[in-house]
């Protein structure tokens, strides 16, 4: 019993119980989802994409408008671009986070 003690308590000091998890490079990148460009409405903040599956937020392809975190996203980007984006549920609002052009 007496060997099991140290070797218990080195695991709890190397494995916190609440450790964050840690997402790779990878997977952060095929967290983007694919979209074309319909409109674009800067002086609200609103982008329209028919975009494919968006897997973390559980939702099929469809045509839809989302809120812009930030007009300055939509720099660069116009009507008819194939565009790589993440969108998140902000406030209950489906908001692009992160948008750039297809290469």
């Amino acid at each position: 019993m007496k060997k099991w003690i140290p070797l218990l308590a080195a695991l709890a000091v190397a494995a916190p119980l609440h450790a964050e998890p840690v997402t790779p490079p990878a997977a952060q990148a095929s967290a983007m989802s694919e979209g074309v460009v319909r409109k674009i409405d800067a002086a609200n903040a609103r982008i329209t994409l028919r975009h494919g599956p968006i897997a973390n937020l559980d939702m099929p392809p469809m045509t839809m408008v989302f809120r812009v975190q930030s007009p300055e996203l939509l720099s660069g980007i116009k009507v008819g671009d194939t565009v790589k984006f993440r969108a998140e549920d902000v406030n209950g609002s489906f908001t692009v986070t992160a948008i750039q052009a297809a290469p």
